[in-house]
């Protein structure tokens, strides 16, 4: 069984997500249910086709988070020091192209959203970025093209 690096932010945030869907979502399903069986002929009941494949898919997403939740291997980065790029890095990082500064943690895999600063460390650019010093220039490619940056600093925060 493969365990999956995360940090406790990521962590906390599936399990948010598994304890909505098991005591908000599924009770809500189930008297979605139970309500479209109350309207009789069940073979042509769209409310109540819906309702059952929403609770598939309901369940099925409760398996993958208890899955992802039993793998987890949560890395507390306020433990973490050094000035290299490891996992769970804050890293500032200078376009070399644009000269646009650009701030990113490297986080596992479930956790990463770009648009909120959060890289996967399976992305190209955090495997490129990995090992790396402050100073260091870094050239990464990207389904875009080469970018080329260097790193200005690294947190562990």
């Amino acid at each position: 069984m493969e365990k999956l690096p995360m940090t406790a932010a990521g962590f906390a945030a599936l399990e948010a997500e598994l304890k909505h869907r098991q005591q908000v979502e599924r009770p809500r399903i189930v008297e979605a249910i139970s309500e479209a069986r109350s309207h009789g002929d069940l073979s042509e009941n769209a409310e109540y086709h819906a309702a059952k494949e929403s609770q598939s898919l309901n369940e099925g997403r409760i398996a993958e988070l208890e899955d992802k939740i039993a793998r987890a291997d949560v890395i507390d980065v306020g433990k973490l020091s050094g000035n290299s790029v490891k996992f769970g890095a804050t890293l500032t990082l200078i376009d070399e192209d644009t000269e646009e500064e650009k701030r990113y943690q490297i986080v596992g895999d479930t956790e990463a959203d770009v648009k909120s600063g959060r890289i996967s460390i399976s992305s190209p650019i955090s495997r490129a970025l990995i090992g790396k010093k402050v100073g260091d220039t870094v050239e990464v490619n990207t389904p875009g093209g080469g970018k080329s940056y260097e790193i200005l600093k690294v947190e562990f925060i």
